[in-house]
């Protein structure tokens, strides 16, 4: 899943970038941006960010 950056949370520190394999993270107007066509999905940028301003949105399963 491509994760999700809370842009009011975002201070466009850097970490996520820097933890970023695929370099898919940008920094635009001072806030991180995901290119999802470089995106592996490897989850590292969520929890480099010190604000918690990327949440990745995995699925929920439920088992019957």
């Amino acid at each position: 899943m491509v994760p999700a950056i809370a842009e009011d949370k975002c201070t466009g520190c850097g970490r996520c970038l820097e933890v970023c394999p695929p370099r898919a993270i940008t920094l635009e107007g001072g806030k991180a941006r995901i290119e999802e066509e470089f995106c592996e999905e490897c989850g590292f940028c969520a929890p480099a960010c010190p604000e918690g301003a990327i949440e990745i949105p995995w699925p929920i399963y439920c088992s019957s």
